[in-house]
């Protein structure tokens, strides 16, 4: 069984599960800091991790990731150990990047298996780094849970204008993070700082979760 990152708001209280990014671990400074907001804004925050990633902790060797059809199992596991510790939460999924993407792929499946309430992408990584033309959007175009992507306006895996040129679902909904990147950072020069961007994030994650749940 995945080993859980739990901060409770109080009992009850809405629940987010996240999955990390490719190549950082639950415990990263953006995940952490995001749930941290997230807390002060009365939800509930489960972070797990992939095997790949927690054999990596272990000491194992720096594993990549699994193939996408064994980390969508991992994740409805991940949904299903969880219920079973806080059985009165509703659970919103969703994760950073490579864990978001994940989350997507078995929204629709848990959703209609009354699971889950929603579905959160905190930077949906719409293509590869460079590889604008291979598209990560087949599931999206008719998806039926509730999804919020929160992205960087100039995010290099899948900017403000690359989204709105998709025909995707009605019922995604999107944050655009003023002069974020992939991480939600602003350049100097926008006098923002990534610290500002997070709070945004979490506003929008927190409005988010209250309308679905």
């Amino acid at each position: 069984m995945q080993r859980f990152l739990l901060r409770s708001a109080r009992s009850g209280s809405p629940l987010v599960l996240l999955a990390h990014g490719a190549g950082a671990p639950m415990d990263s400074p953006f995940l952490q800091s995001l749930s941290d907001l997230l807390i002060d804004r009365d939800i509930t925050v489960a972070r797990f991790e992939f095997d790949y990633m927690a054999r990596r902790r272990r000491g194992e060797g720096r594993k990549p990731p699994s193939r996408m059809p064994d980390l969508m199992v991992e994740y409805v596991q991940a949904i299903d150990a969880l219920r079973q510790h806080l059985p009165d939460s509703p659970i919103v999924i969703g994760g950073k990047s490579m864990g978001g993407r994940v989350a997507s792929m078995i929204a629709d499946q848990t959703f209609e298996q009354g699971l889950i309430k929603g579905c959160v992408c905190l930077g949906y990584p719409l293509h590869p780094h460079s590889k604008p033309e291979q598209l990560r959007t087949a599931h999206l175009h008719d998806v039926r849970c509730p999804l919020l992507m929160v992205q960087g306006v100039r995010d290099a895996l899948g900017s403000r204008d690359e989204l709105l040129s998709q025909r995707l679902s009605h019922k995604i909904s999107y944050d655009w993070i003023a002069d974020g990147d992939h991480d939600l950072r602003p350049r100097k020069s926008s006098g923002l700082t990534q610290a500002e961007n997070l709070v945004a994030a979490a506003d929008a994650v927190a409005a988010f979760v209250t309308s679905v749940v």
